[in-house]
């Protein structure tokens, strides 16, 4: 069996070998989304870096352009609970240049059963400045912002249009509507997710022509919000969702893959089943409709 890291420096040499006859992975790709800049990346990788995403610059998809996408990158995580803690942790993981994290909650007992990102030394504190400084430990290369508060209407468009993609990790219908809103008005990328009990769901916003986008799925009144504080929820099921809407933000900052355009994935995990709804947009939406 190889050694790991003889393994890793012979991959390294030969890439430094090759880096010289290849263009620079920065520039400009036929069809593929242009994104702004991460501050906590310097352009072009060098050795440590190199080591660091080795295993993702060797998948074909992704390389040595789809790594540099990644460090380029910005996205918006709102909601630091379940399902924004592995959010975090594999974007930052991954090389995502710039990550702002949003939430005004502070670590309780209660939430580190499932909320990973934190631990018993950081009850307490707010949450976003816990998962920042884990963030950090695992990767310093990721430029880390966090706002330990509830964005107003006109913050958070401006928040959200300064990203290049929104994660929604939220556990209220309001923020969702309104993270929905601002997406729709600046055209950027939603991924959301929600855990209850033993069951999740996963969609993606482009918000293209013939798109549906969250508000054509659910009603903005007499909508009711549940919390896993009244109606739990198994830890392992926000693990799962967290993940899955953390691939799709690295698909799209990186290039790599598809988006799931106009559906709505549905996990039951106590019943295991995943389903699949096609969703069709709402000519009567208030957000993406014709009133």
């Amino acid at each position: 069996m190889a050694h790991p890291d003889r393994e890793g420096k012979a991959w390294l040499l030969e890439q430094k070998s090759q880096r010289g006859r290849r263009q620079p992975v920065w520039r400009a790709f036929d069809g593929m989304p242009q994104v702004s800049r991460g501050s906590g990346y310097n352009g072009g990788m060098d050795d440590e870096a190199l080591l660091r995403y080795s295993r993702q610059i060797m998948l074909p998809e992704i390389n040595f352009e789809g790594q540099q996408r990644l460090a380029d990158s910005h996205a918006l995580i709102i909601g630091l609970g379940g399902l924004g803690s592995p959010v975090a942790l594999y974007l930052a993981a991954a090389g995502v240049g710039r990550l702002t994290l949003v939430d005004d909650d502070r670590v309780d007992l209660s939430n580190l059963q499932r909320q990973i990102v934190h631990d018993s030394s950081r009850i307490g504190q707010a949450k976003v400045d816990s998962a920042a400084a884990r963030l950090r430990e695992i990767n310093p290369l990721c430029a880390v912002e966090p706002l330990a508060r509830r964005l107003d209407d006109a913050e958070m468009a401006e928040r959200v249009a300064a990203a290049d993609l929104v994660l929604d990790c939220s556990d209220n219908f309001a923020t969702r509507f309104l993270v929905n809103r601002c997406c729709h008005a600046s055209r950027t990328p939603l991924v959301s997710g929600a855990a209850i009990r033993w069951e999740g769901q996963l969609a993606v916003f482009r918000y293209g022509e013939g798109e549906a986008c969250y508000r054509c799925i659910y009603p903005e009144d007499g909508t009711e919000d549940l919390r896993c504080s009244e109606n739990g929820v198994a830890a392992p099921l926000v693990g799962l969702v967290g993940a899955m809407q953390a691939i799709e933000a690295f698909k799209i900052l990186s290039g790599a893959g598809e988006s799931p355009r106009n559906r709505l994935l549905l996990i039951d995990t106590l019943h295991p089943q995943w389903r699949e709804l096609k969703l069709r947009p709402d000519p009567h939406c208030p957000v993406c409709g014709e009133g």
